[in-house]
């Protein structure tokens, strides 16, 4: 019998990919030559740009002295050196950082840490972790048992965790039918509704993306949401776990995005940027008071990777937080926003476009049917990829995603390049949106 060749199994079998063969800067190249403007940076993964030749060096120094220690044994100078140049960006008092692989094992190692902290201080009915629909959080089960994203979550509901969630918060479609600000904030009082439904001293955390990615595409909280939500969980006694596998590390234009709520989480999960996608590399960074209930306690964090505190990762860490200083890259996120959303507010002459929303260089689109009612289009109409592929084609690289209507339909997209991208590739990358977005339309409304 011949043995059939090995092949990669890819994430959809019904697509053919283009293969890539090298980047720089916001540009990627496949292997026939064509460039692809990079608008979505890895799905903002890449934030200092392709080609960075100083990480590229920091990794090959690294693997010439050791590219890996086993951390329940041993630790290792990257990893500590990278602890103390986070803690050069994150909010007062997260002082302890957990570095894993990436942002599903940050979110689970969150909701474990969580777990243990509430063991440890006495309090062991505590286990459920509330978040809210229309989120997204990480493929491992508990970060997706965690996740309020129907697409992603239907086909391994038997195997979740039953874990509440609240209402999402939208303005733009708000699930109460409101309108801010006479709306009470009634979606972030909806955590203290949902804590007495399932019994407050049964709730060890409640997890949230400063601002949402790919679930909703880039939903933004008004001013009040988050100082809501912190003082409601210090009256219950539960943590609040920031999500910024995204939003970390420079995406909004701050560090961290919750800053721009002024308000302090018990703990941070970041990812993505962390290593600029140089090294698989996420982080949990816990607030000194969780750290001081294990001190107290004497334990152990009884959880581990095979990779946690990889120095190999570290080293590219450090790497890419040294470029995001040297280059003052959070800043300048800061500064190109105005006109990032001058840009993409233009788009709202399509037809097509209802909603521009989001922070820094982190913006969502949503696509309706028709704008004066917010009518969707049918998931079975598959929009968001339409669009994708019409992008693709014309060498831009966007982050389609569905159910944002109510879970099952509704089309957006995210667009979020590097932090290096100039005003010129700012242009390329709208004009190229401006006609993929025309074509689109002309396509759905040839016979109309």
């Amino acid at each position: 019998m011949t043995r059939s060749k090995g092949q990669l199994l890819p994430r959809d079998l019904t697509r053919t990919y283009p293969r890539i063969v090298r980047g720089e800067g916001v540009n990627v190249y496949d292997a026939d030559g064509k460039r692809y403007l990079d608008a979505i940076a890895g799905i903002a993964v890449v934030n200092v740009g392709h080609g960075r030749a100083q990480v590229a060096e920091a990794l090959a120094a690294q693997a010439q002295t050791i590219a890996y220690v086993q951390s329940s044994i041993f630790d290792n100078q990257p990893a500590h050196e990278l602890a103390e140049r986070l803690g050069r960006f994150t909010p007062a008092g997260l002082n302890y950082a957990y570095f894993v692989s990436g942002g599903s094992e940050a979110n689970e190692t969150a909701i474990k840490l969580a777990r243990q902290y509430h063991v440890e201080r006495g309090e062991p009915s505590r286990y459920l972790v509330v978040s809210r629909w229309q989120s997204y959080h990480g493929g491992t089960l508990g970060a997706l048992s965690a996740s309020g994203i129907t697409a992603r979550r239907e086909k391994y509901a038997p195997l979740l965790l039953d874990f509440p969630h609240i209402a999402e918060c939208n303005c733009y479609r708000c699930p109460f039918g409101l309108d801010y600000p006479t709306c009470g904030l009634r979606c972030a009082r909806d955590l203290e509704v949902t804590l007495k439904h399932v019994g407050a001293s049964n709730v060890s955390a409640f997890i949230a993306e400063p601002v949402v990615g790919a679930a909703a595409g880039a939903t933004v909280p008004p001013p009040e949401y988050f100082p809501i939500i912190r003082e409601t969980c210090d009256r219950y006694g539960i943590l609040f776990i920031a999500d910024e596998v995204i939003t970390g590390l420079g995406r909004t234009g701050r560090n961290f995005g919750i800053e721009h709520w002024n308000v302090t989480p018990d703990i941070i999960t970041t990812a993505k940027g962390l290593a600029g996608g140089y090294a698989s590399l996420g982080a949990v960074i816990a607030h000194d008071r969780v750290r001081d209930a294990f001190v107290k306690a004497g334990a152990p964090f009884v959880h581990g990777y095979t990779m946690v505190s990889n120095p190999l990762a570290a080293a590219v860490g450090v790497a890419v937080l040294d470029i995001l200083e040297q280059e003052a890259l959070v800043a300048r996120v800061a500064a190109l926003e105005e006109g990032f959303f001058r840009r993409g507010r233009a788009l709202l002459k399509h037809r097509t476009v209802g909603d521009v929303r989001g922070k820094g260089l982190l913006m969502g689109v949503e696509l309706v049917q028709d704008k004066a009612s917010k009518q969707p289009f049918p998931a079975t109409r598959r929009v968001n990829a339409q669009l994708a592929a019409i992008c693709l084609k014309r060498g831009l690289v966007i982050y389609p995603g569905g159910g944002t209507a109510d879970g099952v339909n509704g089309d957006h997209f995210l667009i979020c390049p590097p932090f290096t991208i100039k005003d010129a590739e700012l242009d390329e990358l709208f004009t190229l949106l401006d006609e993929s977005l025309s074509e689109l339309e002309e396509g759905l409304y040839a016979h109309a």
